[in-house]
């Protein structure tokens, strides 16, 4: 379980990565992005929910990521703020129309730090 916990760590910053430079050409080109950009981020949104779900069930297990500073920082950035900012882009993109890819572009490049921050905390680089 922790293999694809630390498979799933590596996924999620990869996959907003690729979120965000798909806003960014489209921002760049001045059209809206394809179908699978919307695919994207309903896949990252179900992995984050995996990964939550498997961290809680490895914390259950008592396992702890191998850091030197404060352990909840990995809690934080991984599954509590990305949650947050998801959850802040789709109620501000339902505002906007005709680019709520943008909203989620933005969010993809937050949810990116976060995610790899989450990546290092739980790697023990600090």
């Amino acid at each position: 379980m922790d293999a694809i916990h630390r498979l799933i760590g590596y996924t999620v910053p990869a996959g907003f990565a690729v979120l965000m430079l798909w806003a960014l050409v489209s921002w760049i080109r001045n059209h809206a992005p394809a179908g699978g950009f919307w695919n994207l981020l309903a896949a990252l949104q179900v992995i984050i929910g995996a990964q939550v779900l498997i961290g809680g069930i490895l914390f259950a297990m008592g396992l702890r990521p191998p850091s030197n500073g404060p352990i909840w920082l990995h809690y934080v950035y991984g599954g509590l703020f990305p949650a947050a900012v998801l959850v802040a882009a789709h109620r501000f993109a339902q505002k906007l129309e005709g680019i709520p890819w943008v909203v989620f572009g933005f969010a993809a490049l937050i949810n990116f730090g976060l995610t790899f921050r989450a990546l290092q905390t739980g790697l023990g680089i600090d």
